[in-house]
């Protein structure tokens, strides 16, 4: 039986709460739409959420009640139907999938199993706190990514969102740079992270230079001047492989942007909306980040900056890095709806001022939630680097072609999303909720 990290220990009703939180999640995400919409259009850059659903299933079955239990796959051959490293993408819709009511049937078998398997200890077991946090994780990815395929294929917008209460709100944009010394940051996690995945171990001293970053994300109002000075058709701007990708997909803005009688709209979901000028720029790909930072002398931080920025304590009256490190932007405690646009609380972004209760010490604006923001980084091991148990989750995608995203977005729950946490996606991906920041060139 494989090893595995040992995390904070949490109380088995938490547990319980959460693995009963993201089924329901799931269930919002999906249960509205018919067996066609379930299945979907043969598309690089989504699944069949039919498919997806087992898979979220399998997962736990395999992790939890296969490895760690030892006990027979509830469907024959379930591997050769929803092992995502096994089953090759382009396949999974010629599939002899279940009927979506077997595919319930076989979720709720694995979730009330592993619900069972908690017993009545009031303190969960160290197996438990990490295989069960796990499981609860990974539905919570698979949650997010039916929040965008529902925007990718124009479906409607799922319907759990609150009214944003007027305190949480700031004032439009939210202009300007902090200024941040030089020092040693240790980046990454430490084995006393209450959790953590395998791409965050271990710390290690990563030496930053003084550098200046943007209080909040780039806007549309931003990105659309960009847009309206050509951007789009100047090479100039442009990697060469961004140039080569923009010519391929024939990109001249942002994918959902439309122009009408002179106006932008956005087309989120299935409607079409005047363009939100403080919002920050999402669905936007890492070529197009790359390229309106050139158009605009800036650049993307590394995922280094972007972490001091998040969670480092200023020194008082210092001219170099130094204190303490929080969990998150506005502590070590978890995140309240005050803090951040996260869990899908909102329906979707919100003006970049808002929120400002969750400013990091420096004075960074939402470090969490709203958008994932790409870094100039590209996604590597630490040193040392060790797979967990979810051995798939990080080594196969070190191969130099995905860049790190950080921070989370609004569909993001916040159980999953703190400061070391690092997300990424291959640099031409614009489905996903990512906008970015940026910093001077020099300081």
């Amino acid at each position: 039986m494989s090893k595995f990290p040992k995390v904070q220990t949490v109380s088995s009703r938490y547990l319980e709460e959460i693995v009963r939180d993201a089924d329901a999640r799931t269930m919002d995400l999906t249960m509205d739409l018919d067996d066609q919409q379930l299945m979907g259009p043969r598309m690089s850059i989504i699944n069949p959420m039919l498919w997806e659903i087992g898979h979220i299933g399998w997962f736990c079955e395999k992790f939890i009640l296969r490895d760690r239990d030892h006990r027979n796959p509830i469907i024959k051959n379930v591997d050769d139907l929803y092992d995502s490293m096994a089953v090759a993408h382009n396949t999974r819709w010629d599939l002899a999938l279940p009927s979506r009511k077997a595919t319930m049937k076989y979720r709720e078998n694995v979730r009330e199993s592993i619900i069972e398997r908690l017993g009545s200890a009031e303190c969960a077991s160290a197996e438990n706190s990490y295989f069960i946090q796990l499981v609860v994780f990974h539905e919570d990815m698979h949650d997010e990514a039916f929040t965008y395929t529902r925007q990718t294929l124009g479906y409607p917008a799922p319907i759990f969102a609150e009214e944003i209460p007027s305190d949480f709100l700031g004032s439009g944009s939210y202009l300007g740079d902090v200024q941040i010394p030089g020092g040693i940051h240790m980046l990454g996690t430490s084995p006393k992270a209450p959790y953590f995945m395998d791409n965050e171990k271990w710390g290690q001293g990563y030496e930053v230079k003084p550098f200046s970053i943007s209080r909040a994300p780039v806007t549309n109002a931003e990105f659309r001047e960009f847009v309206e000075a050509d951007g789009y058709q100047r090479e100039e701007f442009w990697t060469k492989a961004g140039w080569q990708w923009r010519n391929y997909v024939n990109a001249e803005k942002p994918v959902y942007w439309r122009k009408v009688d002179g106006d932008w709209f956005v087309k989120t979901y299935n409607q079409l909306k005047l363009l939100p000028e403080n919002q920050p720029v999402v669905h936007v790909c890492w070529y197009e980040a790359q390229a309106w930072c050139k158009w605009a002398s800036r650049r993307l931080p590394w995922e280094g900056e972007w972490e001091v920025a998040a969670s480092r304590i200023p020194q008082i009256n210092s001219d170099y890095l130094g204190g303490p490190k929080n969990r998150y932007p506005w502590g070590n405690k978890p995140a309240k709806a005050e803090h951040a646009n996260l869990d899908g609380r909102f329906g979707g972004p919100v003006d970049v001022a808002a929120f400002p209760q969750g400013d990091s010490a420096y004075g960074c604006r939402q470090m969490l939630g709203n958008v994932w923001e790409w870094t100039q980084s590209v996604f590597s091991p630490f040193e040392g680097f060790v797979s967990d148990p979810y051995e798939d989750y990080s080594r196969p995608w070190f191969d130099g072609k995905h860049a790190v995203l950080r921070g989370g977005s609004w569909a993001t729950r916040d159980r999953i999303i703190w400061n070391t946490f690092r997300n990424f996606y291959t640099c031409d991906r614009r489905d996903v909720i990512a906008g970015f920041r940026t910093c001077a060139l020099e300081i």
